[in-house]
């Protein structure tokens, strides 16, 4: 069995970059066929994970907080999103995907055709892997953070 070559952070880096722009160029194209852009599908596909509050969303998708206002104000005119006082705390509100805000965020992610395609290119056990890596590296929260 040959050892596999060394890749040091900075390759890891690259490729995640290009894998990224590959993937919000894809996203981009199947929000705007849906007539949103990108910030606003990406708030959708921040709620399909469940309810935020405005500050909440803020920090997630990193923009300022008069900029979420805007962005939800034109979801919920669309009727893709409504607000809802918060069951915890009543001086806040949370923003809530309705049944058309989701139908719409999963029709986004149908018609993204690279991204879908190059998945595909996996098998069973190696999306499993990605999956349980790109968790490790991003979702899971380290014990100390780096300065």
């Amino acid at each position: 069995m040959t050892a596999l070559p060394r890749v040091d952070p900075a390759q890891l880096m690259e490729l995640l970059s290009v894998s990224l722009a590959a993937y919000y160029g894809d996203f981009t194209l199947a929000a705007a066929s849906e007539s949103l852009t990108a910030s606003q599908g990406k708030t959708l596909s921040v709620l399909r994970r469940g309810p935020a509050s405005m500050s909440a969303l803020a920090t997630t998708l990193t923009c300022d907080a008069s900029n979420m206002t805007g962005i939800v104000d034109r979801l919920e005119k669309r009727g893709l999103v409504q607000r809802e006082p918060s069951p915890s705390d009543r001086r806040v509100k949370n923003v809530v995907l309705t049944s058309e805000g989701k139908r719409v965020i999963d029709v986004i992610r149908g018609k993204m055709h690279h991204t879908l395609d190059g998945l595909d290119r996996l098998d069973e056990q190696e999306r499993t892997t990605l999956y349980a890596l790109l968790e490790r590296v991003f979702v899971a929260q380290p014990a100390t953070a780096r300065p």
